[in-house]
C-alpha cells in the first residue's frame, strides 16, 4: 500500500558530505526539507581516508565554510591532527589539510542536522522520483510511503548499483558494508539521463598494537593549528602522529607475481577509475622504474585502534593483500582489520546539469557529489551546497546562485563538470584554476561572505564579525601605505642582517615589504607603531603588499574573462541554423546549451573559429 508520508518543500537523497550540505544550506534558508539516508548511522561517513583538505581541497572546504556551510566546523571540531600543506611555495598553493576523528566526525554531523528546524531526518531508501509534465512533486520509497516536494537533490555517492570487489569476488555492497541503492537508476535513465559506471577504491585498515613505528618516520601536526572555519578560535588540542614509510621491491614482486588476479589488470573491472588516486598495483605496473612508493599510516580516530594505510589502495585478492603488507617496514607482523577493496557504481553525465545543478531534464531536480563525476569529499560538499542553496532558491522562485570560474575554486569545479564533462571520477587541483593567486584559501572569507550572507546562509554575528576584519586589513594597509622607513644606519643595519640591500633614501613600509626576501612579519623591528591584529588580519596585509603586482595583473585578466561571460546566449537558439560554425561545435553546443560566450569557448570541441561566428551571430541576433 502507498501513502503519503509527508509534504516538503525540498527532499535530498542521500547523507553524506553531498547530501549534509544540501540539507543544511535548504533548510537554513527556511526551506522545509527533508533528508533520506539508508542508514542514518552513516550520515557523513568517511568511506575512505578520514581527512579534510589538501592541495586544493582545502580552498574548497574554506569557500564553503565562507558560504556558510558546515564542513569546516565539523573538521575543526573533530581533527586530531592539522597540517599546512605547500608552505614552502607561494600563498595560491597553501592548503590546510587535517586528519579527522572519523566517527566523531560523522556522529556530530548527525546532530547537527537533527537539531538543524526545518530539517527532518529519516532512515529510508528512494526508490523513484516522482515527476508530472517534466517537474518533481516527490519521491517514493521502498517502505511504501511517498512524500511531496516542490525541488529534490540527489546525492546518492557511490551507492547506485555498487558493487564490491576483491579479487576474483564480487557482490552487491555499497561502502563499509552499507546496503546498495539498486532501484534509482532505472528511474533515472527513464528520465533520459546518461548513466555511466565509475570505480574507487580504498586500502586495508590495520590494528596499530601490531604495528612497529620505530621503523617509521614519524609525521607531526603543525605546533600552531590555522581553522578551517572563519567562525572557529582556540582550537588547539593535542594531536596524534601520522607515520611514513615505503614499498619496496619485496612489495613490487608480489604484485608482479599475482597482477592477473587484479581485476584492473584481467578485465573484471571495465569502469573508469581515478587517475590522481591510483591503486598500489597501479602505481607499480604504470611505474617499473620506481623502486618504492610513499606509505602513510594515519589514525581513524582517537578512540580506536584502526589505522589507515594511505598509499595502498587495492582490489588484488585477500591473501595477496596480505603478502604484500607485510613487506613494507613496520608491517611485518600486521593484523588487517578490513581489506582493501575497489567500488563500481552508477553516477550521470554531468553535461546533462544546468551551472545551478539542476538537470536539463527534469525541472526541480538536483543532482550534487560523486554522481555527477567528481572524487573526494571536498568536491561533493561544495556541489551539495550550491544543489541544497538553488534547489530553496528554486522554491522560492529566485534565480539560481552561479560561481563564475573567476569567483570560487567551487564555481571551477561545477564549471569543469558541466561544460566540460569528465570521463574519470573528477578531483580538484590547483592547476584547475586560472585565477588560483586571487582564489587563496586565506581570503574566502573575504571572497564569499557577502554572498553567503546575501543568500541567508551567514549569520549577522558571522557577518559582523567579517566587516571588522575587512576594516581592520583596509586600515592596515592604509597605515603602512603612509608609515616612511627612512635611511638612517640602524635601518640600513637591519637590512643589512636580512640580506637586503641598504636604503639610499626613505621609502614607505608598503613598498619595503615587497622585497622577495623581506616580509610584513620580518620588518615588525621597524614598526614600532603597529596595532594590535589577529593573525589573520596580518596575513592579509602581508599577501596584499607583497603580490599586489600579480594580483593587480590576474584582476585584469578576470576583467577579459567577465567580458566574454556577460555574452548571454539566448537558451532557445538552434546552433544548427547559425551559418559557419563546424558539425562537431554544432552538437557539443546543442547538448551542453552554454549560458554565454565564455561557457561555450570552453566546450571541448568548440574552436576560437566557432566562438568568432557565435560573436558575429550574436550581434546580428540582439540587433
Amino acid at each position: 500500500m502507498k501513502y503519503l508520508g509527508g509534504e516538503y518543500d525540498v527532499i535530498v537523497i542521500g547523507a553524506g558530505h553531498a547530501g549534509c550540505e544540501a540539507a543544511l544550506a535548504s533548510a537554513r534558508m527556511g526551506c522545509k526539507t527533508l533528508v533520506c539516508a539508508i542508514n542514518i548511522d552513516s550520515i557523513a561517513l568517511m568511506s575512505c581516508n578520514p581527512n579534510i583538505g589538501g592541495t586544493a581541497k582545502g580552498h574548497l572546504v574554506k569557500e564553503i565554510d565562507a558560504l556558510g556551510g558546515e564542513m569546516g566546523i565539523n573538521a575543526d571540531h573533530t581533527y586530531i591532527q592539522s597540517r599546512m600543506l605547500n608552505t614552502s611555495k607561494g600563498p595560491a598553493v597553501h592548503s590546510l589539510r587535517v586528519q579527522a576523528d572519523k566517527k566523531r566526525y560523522s556522529e556530530r554531523m548527525k546532530w547537527v542536522l537533527e537539531k538543524e528546524e526545518n530539517l527532518y531526518l529519516k532512515q529510508l531508501e528512494v526508490t523513484e522520483i516522482l515527476t508530472e509534465n517534466g517537474k518533481v512533486t516527490g519521491v517514493m520509497t521502498k517502505n511504501g510511503a511517498y512524500f511531496t516536494a516542490k525541488a529534490v537533490v540527489i546525492t546518492s555517492g557511490t551507492y547506485l548499483k555498487s558493487k564490491i570487489i576483491i579479487g576474483e569476488v564480487n557482490f552487491n555492497e555499497g561502502p563499509s558494508g552499507l546496503y546498495p541503492a539498486n532501484e534509482l537508476s532505472k528511474c533515472l535513465s527513464d528520465f533520459g539521463l546518461n548513466l555511466r559506471r565509475f570505480k574507487t577504491g580504498t586500502p586495508a585498515r590495520v590494528n596499530k598494537r601490531s604495528v612497529d613505528f620505530s621503523k617509521m618516520t614519524i609525521q607531526p601536526g603543525d605546533d600552531k593549528v590555522v581553522p578551517f572555519s572563519f567562525m572557529s578560535k582556540n582550537i588547539e588540542r593535542e594531536q596524534l602522529p601520522c607515520y611514513l614509510t615505503y614499498t619496496n621491491e619485496e612489495t613490487h614482486n608480489v604484485i608482479r607475481r599475482n597482477i592477473e588476479r587484479s581485476p584492473l589488470y584481467n578485465g573484471s573491472i571495465k569502469s573508469t577509475g581515478p587517475r590522481y588516486c591510483p591503486s598500489i598495483e597501479d602505481k607499480v605496473m604504470r611505474f617499473p622504474d620506481k623502486l618504492q612508493h610513499q606509505i602513510f599510516i594515519e589514525p581513524e580516530g582517537e578512540y580506536t585502534e584502526e589505522m589507515y594505510v594511505q598509499g595502498m589502495s587495492s582490489s588484488l585478492p585477500e591473501e595477496v593483500q596480505m603478502e604484500m603488507l607485510k613487506t613494507i617496514p613496520g608491517l611485518e607482523n600486521v593484523e588487517v582489520m578490513r581489506i582493501g577493496y575497489a567500488i563500481e557504481y552508477d553516477c550521470i553525465d554531468p553535461t546533462q546539469l544546468k551551472l545551478s545543478l539542476e538537470t536539463k531534464n527534469v525541472e526541480g531536480l538536483f543532482s550534487g557529489g560523486q554522481i555527477n563525476g567528481s572524487s573526494g569529499y571536498e568536491e561533493a560538499a561544495s556541489q551539495g551546497l550550491v544543489a541544497g542553496i538553488n534547489a530553496a532558491r528554486k522554491v522560492k522562485n529566485l534565480e539560481p546562485l552561479i560561481l563564475g570560474r573567476s569567483d570560487a575554486y567551487i564555481g571551477v569545479l561545477i564549471d569543469d563538470l558541466v561544460t566540460k564533462g569528465t570521463e574519470e571520477p573528477y578531483r580538484m587541483m590547483t592547476s584547475r584554476s586560472e585565477y588560483r593567486l586571487l582564489l587563496r584559501q586565506d581570503n574566502a572569507d573575504l571572497r564569499l561572505t557577502e554572498i553567503g550572507h546575501e543568500i541567508g546562509l551567514v549569520t549577522e554575528e558571522r557577518y559582523n564579525r567579517y566587516l571588522d576584519k575587512k576594516k581592520s586589513i583596509e586600515e592596515e594597509i592604509e597605515r603602512i601605505k603612509a608609515l616612511q622607513i627612512t635611511n638612517k644606519r640602524e635601518v640600513n643595519e637591519f637590512l643589512e642582517s636580512k640580506n637586503s640591500a641598504p636604503l639610499k633614501k626613505p621609502v614607505n613600509f608598503y613598498e619595503l615589504i615587497k622585497r622577495p626576501e623581506l616580509d610584513y612579519f620580518i620588518l615588525a623591528d621597524l614598526d614600532t607603531e603597529r596595532p594590535e591584529l589577529e593573525d589573520a588580519v596580518m596575513e592579509q596585509v602581508n599577501i596584499v603588499s607583497k603580490y599586489e603586482g600579480y594580483i593587480e595583473k590576474q584582476l585584469d585578466q578576470v576583467k577579459q574573462f567577465k567580458k566574454f561571460e556577460s555574452k548571454q546566449l539566448p537558451n532557445e537558439l538552434d546552433y544548427s541554423n547559425v551559418k559557419g560554425l563546424r558539425i562537431e561545435a554544432i552538437q557539443k553546443l546543442n547538448k551542453i546549451r552554454p549560458v554565454n560566450i565564455g561557457q561555450a569557448s570552453r566546450i571541448s570541441g568548440v574552436s576560437p573559429a566557432d566562438i568568432s561566428v557565435l560573436m558575429i551571430y550574436l550581434e546580428q541576433y540582439y540587433r
